[in-house]
């Protein structure tokens, strides 16, 4: 299984979100800067991820895209599915009738379910756990200071 930059950059940019701003409101153009994604194609991704439902936005100044649910409930294996189609693609020969069981299909299924179960054990507030335990800083609002 190789993920494709889509997928990839699909996690990245909800990373960001969930960890920059606490899944608040966030422009596209901060997540391509932050995250050295092009803008153009953020903007596909996030087309997807608002139609599966993980996303949504809010027009204006104060606008952007936000996550549509908690970062503990959105799965990596969802978000894959939403950008990707199925993580894992079905076996070919394996629901063509009158066929002998095959041990190696067998096992090759077993493989995909374990690997699916395993994106889906992952949540978005767990990658967010992990920007933390590697001393990944959050940028705050900087202010201004004068000095005479």
């Amino acid at each position: 299984m190789k993920l494709s930059n889509k997928g990839r950059y699909g996690v990245r940019a909800l990373f960001d979100i969930a960890f920059y701003n606490d899944g608040g409101p966030t422009q596209i153009r901060e997540i391509a800067e932050r995250e050295l994604i092009p803008a153009r194609f953020l903007e596909q991704i996030f087309q997807d991820l608002k139609k599966a439902g993980i996303l949504g936005s809010k027009r204006g100044p104060r606008g952007g895209y936000h996550l549509a649910r908690e970062a503990a409930e959105i799965k990596i294996g969802d978000v894959l599915r939403a950008l990707e189609g199925p993580i894992i693609a079905p076996l070919a020969d394996e629901d063509r009738p009158g066929k002998q069981p095959d041990a190696t299909s067998s096992i090759f299924r077993d493989l995909a379910i374990s690997i699916e179960r395993c994106f889906d054990e992952v949540t978005l507030a767990d990658v967010v756990a992990r920007g933390e335990s590697l001393g990944l800083r959050r940028r705050g609002k900087e202010s201004t200071s004068y000095v005479i």
